[in-house]
């Protein structure tokens, strides 16, 4: 184990802590959460040493274990799927600390952190290790998906051991034929009865691009398989009305290996640290109880599978919104460090070759990279915050925040994705030759981050969420963002400084009602080849509207951080640059759309 000291050294790396509590506590003001009577037992100290223990358990465990996980894919044997020892080690310490039981109810074991608070935390280990950082990702989101839909008997079963950390989880939602079209899904679910855990049924079919369905890690994997029903007819019934959700354990109650098989891995560009599976369900290798099929356990009712399977897809995809948050801001912190190391040319009447990071070139690539980065994580966390809002909320509060985190899920999850693959491609571009080594970190975070833009809903599928379902259904959520742009904007107009930034914000919004306004359904195929062009300008437009926000709360009064401070001259710059060099873009993307 390493000490406080030390491990905090090795994580300035790749993670200024700094820039987690600021936004934390000087923007987003977290500690008004805490009169709120879920958080009664937490203060700014035990939120702090949280966010101190995933820091340290981040740099001592999840980072050492960044490269050697990529140069080692997991392997399929005849005893299933392995992982590297330090994958394995890291995934069990992040268990044993306690941390997947963050925001969880305190009857199921859970410590009720706020949900920013424990968004930042994982944030943590997804700048140390975005493919270890997976398997708590998607345990945690089974396991809330249960305890919200399954029964008590359920939950006691398959949600509490992830929480413990005794078991983990996965979603089971492609299939070869039907990736993102979830209604054609061929998965059969037939009846077989019922016991303690509820109806059961058993299921035949096969899923895709299933990640951590197989490993060494836990005896146990809890597999959530959405499949449909038989008609009268004993085929699948059709659309997603026949959709329904089960809870598929490798290990059955009475210690039986359920009939769930990997039969082969998907070998992937980047996120090598978890196994990415092909798996079957009911092909035989194994037969529970002597019949053929995979057991699962029926969550809810028939044909509300795709519906709660919504809960878990949506906080899937804010969180693959943070991860490629945070490979862009890993990629920032390590190209900035060498800018300021490599010598490199020679500046007017210097004699002796000077620091990179000296070029002007250089320079703007770093701003932009700052500007993108963090503008992501602060959309990341500002919707971990609607959703502490829709939990603990006053009743109004709760429905507005439920109605703006709809409207904003598709730019958080899409945002960080495209515009940080464009950070680390400028990460790369810094370290010239060597960024295309295997020697530096950045052409590996480069490959990781490529498949953000991909699973959880590729960015043209989120387009077409956002304007055939958010903007064209629910006019009142964008009127009610626009009242929280036109705050913001109202204080920047008091800031010499940042007045035009509130300008170019108001025209900025302005032109995306007019879009939306513009919407009429049901939707045209010219509406729909635009919706990607106006996805990009929509999430431009609020990360525009966060970087203000941001920036003047850099320039508020706060005790620790007055004086003329570089780290918060730095928001204030980030922010300019971004009005000046980016927010131009969005008038073109809606002239596309």
């Amino acid at each position: 184990r390493l000490d406080l000291r030390e491990a905090k050294a090795m994580s300035s790396y790749h993670l200024n802590r700094r820039d987690l509590d600021f936004l934390l506590f000087d923007w987003l003001k977290i500690e008004d959460l805490l009169g709120r009577e879920r958080f009664a037992e937490h203060s700014r100290e035990t939120l702090a040493a949280v966010l101190d223990l995933s820091e340290v358990l981040a740099a001592d465990a999840f980072a050492p274990a960044y490269k050697p996980a990529d140069q080692r894919e997991p392997w399929l044997d005849d005893d299933g799927v392995h992982v590297i020892p330090e994958i394995a080690e890291a995934v069990r310490a992040y268990a044993a600390a306690g941390l997947t039981a963050g925001s969880f109810d305190a009857e199921l074991g859970g410590l009720q952190l706020p949900i920013v608070a424990a968004t930042a935390s994982m944030a943590c280990f997804m700048a140390a290790n975005i493919s270890a950082s997976a398997f708590p990702m998607l345990t945690m989101a089974n396991a809330r998906l249960i305890a919200t839909f399954g029964s008590s008997a359920q939950t006691r079963a398959f949600a509490q051991p992830q929480i413990e950390g005794a078991a983990l989880g996965t979603m089971c939602l492609s299939e070869p034929q039907a990736g993102s079209s979830l209604a054609d899904i061929t998965t059969l679910a037939e009846p077989d009865g019922e016991d303690a855990l509820g109806p059961r049924y058993r299921l035949r079919g096969g899923k895709m691009w299933i990640s951590g369905a197989d490993h060494d890690i836990t005896g146990d994997i809890v597999h959530l398989v959405l499949a449909k029903t038989p008609g009268p007819d004993g085929k699948p019934l059709a659309g997603v009305k026949g959709i329904s959700l089960f809870i598929a354990p490798k290990v059955l109650a009475d210690g039986s290996r359920n009939d769930v098989v990997v039969t082969g891995l998907n070998h992937k560009m980047g996120y090598r640290g978890i196994p990415n599976t092909v798996l079957a369900f009911g092909d035989g290798a194994h037969t529970p109880q002597g019949r053929p099929g995979a057991v699962g356990y029926l969550v809810g009712e028939v044909g509300q599978g795709l519906a709660q399977m919504f809960q878990m897809m949506n906080e899937a995809r804010i969180n693959v919104g943070l991860g490629a948050a945070m490979l862009a801001y890993r990629g920032y912190r390590q190209s900035l460090a060498y800018a300021q190391e490599r010598l490199q040319g020679r500046p007017a009447g210097a004699s002796a070759p000077a620091p990179i990071i000296g070029h002007p070139d250089v320079r703007a690539m770093l701003l932009a990279q700052k500007a993108y980065a963090e503008g992501a994580i602060a959309l990341s966390f500002y919707c971990a915050r609607l959703l502490d809002e829709e939990r603990t909320g006053e009743p109004a509060a709760r429905e507005t925040a439920r109605r703006l985190l709809d409207l904003l899920t598709p730019a958080a999850k899409t945002w960080p994705s495209e515009m940080g693959l464009v950070a680390n491609d400028l990460a790369i571009q810094i370290h010239g030759g060597y960024g295309y080594t295997r020697d530096f970190d950045v052409e590996q975070i480069y490959r990781d981050n490529r498949l953000n833009p991909i699973h959880e809903g590729t960015t043209g599928v989120q387009g077409i969420d956002l304007v055939g379902r958010k903007l064209a259904r629910d006019p009142a959520a964008l009127a009610n963002l626009r009242a929280r742009v036109e705050a913001t904007a109202a204080a920047a107009d008091r800031d010499a400084e940042l007045a035009p930034c509130a300008a170019a914000l108001r025209a900025a919004f302005e032109r995306l009602d007019a879009f939306a306004g513009a919407i009429q359904t049901p939707l045209s195929p010219s509406a729909l080849s635009g919706a990607t062009s106006a996805l990009r300008a929509f999430g431009h437009a609020v990360v525009a509207w966060l970087w203000l926000d941001i920036a003047l709360a850099a320039k508020a009064p706060v005790a620790e951080t007055q004086g003329d401070d570089a780290f918060l001259a730095g928001k204030v710059a980030a922010c300019r640059f971004f009005f000046e060099q980016e927010v131009p873009r969005i008038a073109l993307w809606l002239d596309l759309a």
